[in-house]
C-alpha cells in the first residue's frame, strides 16, 4: 500500500462516526442524500438517497433514522449537513440546528462546474456534487466553497423594512414611467409629475383628449402609485419612530452615529447598519471591503497583467450605496483626506477614469465608515453635525 492510499484510509476511517447528509430543496420535494463517506472498491462513494416533501420534518428525522442503519452507523452518530442558499431562506438551516444537525448554507455560486462542454444537470446530479464536496470538507479540505453567514432571526427580521421600501421605490417609478407612456400614446406630454401634488385635478383636465378606456387604464395606474406612494410614507414613519425611540438599543445607536456624518443621510445609514456593520464581524479591511463586493481582481498570469475590475461578490445593495455615497462624499466632504486624494488621482483624468477612480474611493470609505463605527474614528478630515450622540455604536 503506498502512503497516499495509506492517508486515504486514515482519513476515511477517521471520517466514519460521521453521517453526511446533503438536501437538494425543489419546489414540492426535497432529494436527500446520505453517505458515511467511505468509499466503494471502485472509488465512489457510498451513498443512500431519498426523497421528502419540502419543509417535512418528521420525514427528514425517520430518513437520518434509515440511513444509519442502511450505512451501518451508530444511533447517535453525528450528522452533517449542507444546501444551496435559495429561495427557502435560513429558516431549514434553523430547524435543522434544533434538531442537533451541523449544517451549512452554502453560497450557489462557489460550488465547481466543469467548463470543459455541456453537462448534464439534475437535482440528482447536483445533490450527489454537494454531498462529495461536504465530504471534501470533511476531510478536512480548505477552500471547497463558500459558506453564508447565517444572521440571527431578529437580524434577519429587521432587514425587512428597508428592502421592502427599496422595492417600493422601484414599483413606483415602474407607475410614473408607466402613465407618461399611456400618455404618450394620446398624445400628450404630461405637465404635471405623475402622483405630484395637483396631479388629479391634472389627471381629470385631460378626460376629454384621452379615449375611455385609455383613460380609465391611466386613473387605475394612478391608484396604484398612490397606495406605493402611502406604503413608503408609513414605512419611512415607522422607521423615524424606530430611530426616536430606541437611542439605547446599539443597532440605532450606530444608525445615528453614521448620519451625524455629513453626506450620510437616515436612510443610507439605516442600510449600511441593518445589512453591514450592524452583525457582521470584520477583522481587517480587505473583510470590509470583499464582503462589500468591491476588493480589486487583478489578472497576472504569464507576460499577461491587467486589473479585471471589482469581485462585485459581496452585499450588492451595499456595494450600490457605497458608489453612491462616494459621489455625495466628494460633495460635502471636499475638505477630507479621501475627496482630496480623489482629486490629485483622478480629478483631472477623463470620464472613464473618473468612474473607475470613484470606486476605489467607494472602497476607502466603506473601510473607513467601518472604523467610524467599530471604534469612533472619524475619518480624517470630514465634518460632523452637532450632536449629543457618541461616535461609539458598538
Amino acid at each position: 500500500m503506498t502512503n497516499h492510499q495509506a492517508t486515504l484510509q486514515e482519513q476515511d476511517t477517521a471520517q466514519s462516526g460521521v453521517l453526511y447528509m446533503a438536501i437538494e430543496m425543489g419546489e414540492k420535494n426535497w432529494k436527500l442524500l446520505f453517505s458515511s463517506g467511505e468509499p466503494k472498491r471502485n472509488g465512489q462513494l457510498r451513498t443512500y438517497q431519498r426523497s421528502i416533501e419540502g419543509s417535512d420534518w418528521e420525514s427528514l428525522e425517520e430518513m437520518i433514522k434509515i440511513s444509519k442503519g442502511r450505512l451501518k452507523l451508530a444511533d447517535q452518530t453525528p450528522v452533517v449537513s449542507c444546501y444551496e442558499a435559495g429561495q427557502d431562506g435560513f429558516y431549514p438551516h434553523r430547524q435543522m440546528r434544533l434538531r442537533g444537525i451541523d449544517n451549512r448554507v452554502v453560497d450557489s455560486a462557489s460550488i465547481e462546474v466543469n467548463r470543459r462542454a455541456r453537462r448534464a444537470k439534475s437535482d440528482g446530479l447536483d445533490v450527489r456534487k454537494l454531498l462529495e464536496m461536504l465530504v471534501r470538507e470533511g476531510r478536512g479540505e480548505v477552500g471547497v466553497w463558500r459558506v453564508v453567514n447565517v444572521p440571527s432571526e431578529e437580524q434577519e427580521d429587521r432587514r425587512r423594512t428597508h428592502r421592502e421600501l427599496e422595492r417600493l421605490k422601484k414599483e413606483d417609478k415602474q407607475h410614473r414611467t408607466r402613465i407618461r407612456s399611456l400618455l404618450k400614446l394620446e398624445g400628450i406630454r404630461p405637465q404635471v409629475a405623475p402622483g405630484g401634488r395637483g396631479w388629479e385635478r391634472y389627471l381629470e383636465g385631460l378626460k376629454s383628449q384621452v379615449r375611455a378606456h385609455g383613460w380609465a387604464e391611466i386613473k387605475r395606474q394612478s391608484w396604484r402609485l398612490e397606495l406605493v406612494k402611502e406604503q413608503i410614507r408609513e414605512l419611512e414613519a415607522l422607521r423615524g419612530e424606530a430611530l426616536e425611540a430606541s437611542e439605547q438599543d446599539p443597532l440605532i445607536r450606530m444608525i445615528l452615529a453614521l448620519n451625524l456624518v455629513r453626506g450620510i443621510g437616515e436612510g443610507s445609514a439605516w442600510l449600511l447598519v441593518m445589512e453591514f456593520f450592524g452583525w457582521r464581524r470584520f477583522k481587517n479591511r480587505r473583510q470590509v471591503a470583499g464582503c462589500a463586493g468591491l476588493d480589486p481582481t487583478p489578472y497576472d498570469s504569464g507576460q499577461s497583467v491587467r486589473e479585471q475590475g471589482i469581485s462585485k461578490a459581496g452585499n450588492k445593495r451595499v456595494r450600490w450605496l457605497m458608489v453612491e455615497l462616494a459621489w455625495s462624499w466628494l460633495r460635502y466632504q471636499p475638505g477630507s483626506r479621501l475627496s482630496q486624494w480623489y482629486q490629485r488621482r483622478f480629478g483631472h483624468a477623463g470620464k472613464r477614469q473618473r468612474r473607475i477612480g470613484i470606486v476605489a474611493l467607494a472602497r476607502r470609505l466603506v473601510v473607513e465608515l467601518w472604523r467610524y463605527v467599530e471604534a469612533g474614528v472619524i475619518p480624517q478630515g470630514a465634518v460632523l453635525a452637532p450632536s449629543p450622540v457618541p461616535a461609539r455604536a458598538a
